[in-house]
């Protein structure tokens, strides 16, 4: 199978059922649906401003704990 291609199953009046896609699709498929849930899961959260952030910002340029 090549990258993007996929094959359908269909029943026995022709109706597409299930999907056979390419693992390197499939795993992307699942980090865009892993991502897409943190992005919800964030949506209500308060965004910090950019002056408080570089504030917060060790000498190193590492993020300083965030609570």
């Amino acid at each position: 199978m090549t990258e993007g291609s996929e094959h359908y199953i269909v029943n026995d009046k022709g109706k597409k059922t299930s999907v056979v896609l390419p693992l390197s699709r499939y795993r992307r498929l699942l980090e865009d649906l892993h991502n897409l849930a943190a992005v919800a899961d964030r949506r209500r959260e308060q965004p910090i401003p950019i002056a408080e952030v570089k504030g917060r910002l060790k000498p190193d340029g590492q993020l300083r704990h965030l609570h």
